[in-house]
Parts: structure tokens; sequence; C-alpha cells
């Protein structure tokens, strides 16, 4: 199955812990054969999301770095571009749905391109109620969103 992984699922990579959260989540999709996936937008939100650890002194700047490096160049992680036409246009409609554009782009990565979401976010589970599943079905009937506790 081809899994598009939520940006959380990938903080611990950068040395941020989440609280009930495996820190090795991503490596047991991998092993138990699914296909993992990412948007080219989670490196920037890595990113900020670092950024911010580091300058609070929490975690050292080199520490964000290796993390966003070892993921970028690990051949077993797809990274979906967000400039793909299918990709934009999606998340244009999801926009009226959702806030958060970079969420819209996640989820628009995952349903044109994967089988699923993995994502502890609320906001995106909740969306099943406000018209989402419409745009879900048009693109990618099968395409469904759960928490990593529901797929490992």
């Amino acid at each position: 199955m081809r899994i598009l992984l939520d940006t959380t699922y990938l903080l611990p990579a950068i040395g941020v812990s989440v609280k009930g959260l495996a820190g090795d989540a991503m490596i047991k999709l991998i092993e138990m054969g699914h296909q993992i996936s990412i948007s080219d937008i989670t490196i920037f939100e890595l990113s900020a999301i670092g950024a911010k650890h580091a300058v609070l002194g929490r975690i050292s700047a080199e520490r964000v770095s290796r993390g966003i490096r070892a993921i970028v160049y690990d051949d077993r992680i797809e990274r979906i571009p967000v400039h793909d036409s299918s990709v934009l246009l999606t998340a244009f409609r999801l926009r009226k749905l959702m806030n958060d554009f970079i969420d819209c782009l996640i989820l628009s990565s995952a349903v044109n391109r994967c089988d699923l979401l993995s994502t502890e976010d609320g906001d995106i589970q909740d969306l099943e109620d406000k018209g989402f599943h419409e745009i879900a079905q048009a693109i990618n009937p099968g395409f469904k969103m759960r928490r990593m506790t529901d797929i490992i």
C-alpha cells in the first residue's frame, strides 16, 4: 500500500519527540512492505518546526539538518512535488474546507498519489463531515485516512 505520512511522523528524525508516537513508526511501515511517500512541503514544515526548537535550544540546528538530509536521501521515501498540477488543483479545492494550506497540500498529495494518508491531525480527520468525501471519490475512490495506531 502507498502511504503518505503527515509531518508529525517525521519529527523524530529531526530530534523532536511526539508524545504517544513510536519514533520508529516509519521503519515499521517499510518493514511491513508499504511504500512510504511524503509531500515536498513536509520538508519545509520540518525545517520550520526544527528552526523553532533550535532557536529555543531544545535541539541543535545540526540535528535538524542531519534528520532532513536523512529523509531527503532515503530512497525508500518517495517525495511528491507540490508543483504537480493535480496536487495544486486539488489543494485549491481543499482550501475551501481547511484554513491551513500546508495541510491542503499534504492531503492533496495523498489523495492524488497514494492509497492512504496517515495523520494524527484532527482537522484533517474531521474533513469527512465537510464534503471531503466527494472530492476524494472523484480522484481516488479507495482513498482512506488513518491514524498510525490503526495501521501498525
